[in-house]
């Protein structure tokens, strides 16, 4: 097994840690003071995105994007965690469940949401359901020959830059021995459609600036043509496109931890304490060896996932384990940075008090750790009939 990086990987990753060091970091402050990106900063992101080359690269050649690989693009999110959500948001990487847009749908929301021309938002979460997709209460009913959608969808994130929101709606219910079922249906829809308002969402210690939106949906009329794959095939459409996004969550766990276990490592070499560096000291080194052990790990973790999906093998359950363990190993390794640099580690002139916050909603979004654990447990068991 080649463990190595080709040249063009190597290409990869130099050129996002630079775009990200030189974009990104400089506007981080700006972004934690006020809780907002600035329109001229998130579009000049965006632009210099498109120039490079990397905007929507997640998407195949044939639609326009740069057609990486699984393994490739794990890698460009590796890079992008170092820095701040709200600001990489604008290196721009639709959602993958677009390519089942069809007929006129590719020309209306594919291609644009491609080419830079416009953004796109996921929309599923309710109030009464997170985990529990099943249980969703939005819902739409047919009215002739179109839809009427009523309902709220909230922890929508990117919904305020967003031109239109992919939405995940009940449109019916199916009776099953364990009980009633619905059955989901995603729907294409635009910002301004009368009946449909984007309001603002909560305040979270998390990723300050990368926003959480509130959808309320009251009589929204929809025709046919918004529904995206077939009626009541939401969950095909999202089995299909959109599981590998819990493998985005650990590669930027992974980069964000790289992040903060430089900077610790380098206090460590710097900082004297009863003459000598404080990485000389036992309670110090050993944490450091811990933290390079489990980020090495996380990241083997999350690649080897990412080259099961290009070589077409299952990966459901590796998914998840590099999910689980790669945002439950960036927990650990903020905290271990900020007991290495002490009390300074809490104060934001360092970013290490924001790796601590961010990192706690990593285990929450895009699937529980509690969810992962039960895809890993469920995937190991089926085969033995249990």
């Amino acid at each position: 097994m080649n463990f190595g990086l080709t040249d063009e990987q190597e290409m990869i990753v130099s050129t996002v840690r630079s775009f990200v060091e030189k974009e990104i970091y400089p506007h981080e402050d700006t972004v934690e003071r006020s809780g907002e990106v600035p329109e001229e900063i998130a579009q000049s992101i965006k632009q210099k995105t498109i120039d490079l080359g990397f905007y929507a690269c997640n998407f195949p050649e044939s639609v326009g994007g740069a057609g990486l690989s699984h393994v490739d693009f794990a890698m460009v999110e590796r890079e992008l965690g170092r820095g701040s959500m709200a600001l990489t948001h604008f290196f721009g990487r639709p959602q993958n469940i677009l390519m089942a847009c069809r007929d006129e749908q590719i020309e209306r929301y594919l291609l644009p949401a491609v080419r830079g021309e416009k953004m796109d938002a996921l929309a599923m979460t309710e109030p009464d359901a997170g985990s529990d997709i099943r249980g969703m209460k939005c819902t739409a009913i047919r009215d002739g020959d179109d839809w009427l959608i009523n309902g709220t969808k909230h922890f929508i994130s990117g919904a305020e830059h967003a031109d239109f929101i992919i939405v995940f709606v009940a449109t019916g219910e199916d009776q099953t021995p364990s009980g009633p079922k619905r059955r989901i249906t995603t729907f294409l829809v635009d910002r301004g459609t009368p009946g449909f308002t984007i309001r603002e969402g909560y305040q979270s210690v998390s990723h300050r600036g990368y926003k959480n939106m509130v959808l309320d949906f009251d009589n929204c009329r929809l025709p046919q043509t918004q529904v995206l794959g077939d009626v009541d095939g939401g969950f095909a459409v999202m089995n299909e496109w959109l599981y590998a996004t819990r493998l985005t969550v650990a590669a930027m766990a992974v980069g964000r931890a790289r992040r903060a276990f430089d900077l610790a490592l380098e206090y460590a070499a710097e900082r004297k304490q009863f003459g000598q560096p404080i990485g000389k000291f036992q309670g110090v080194s050993f944490q450091l060896a811990d933290m390079i052990t489990e980020i090495d790990a996380a990241d083997l973790l999350t690649l080897n996932a990412a080259w099961r999906l290009d070589a077409g093998l299952p990966a459901n359950r590796e998914i998840a384990s590099a999910k689980v363990y790669a945002t439950e190993m960036l927990a650990r390794v903020t905290d271990a940075a900020i007991q290495i640099f002490g009390g300074m580690g809490l104060m934001n002139d360092l970013p290490l008090e924001r790796f601590w916050r961010d990192a706690r909603v990593e285990r929450i979004w895009d699937g529980t750790s509690e969810i992962q654990r039960h895809i890993i447990s469920r995937d190991l068991l089926r085969p033995l009939g249990a």
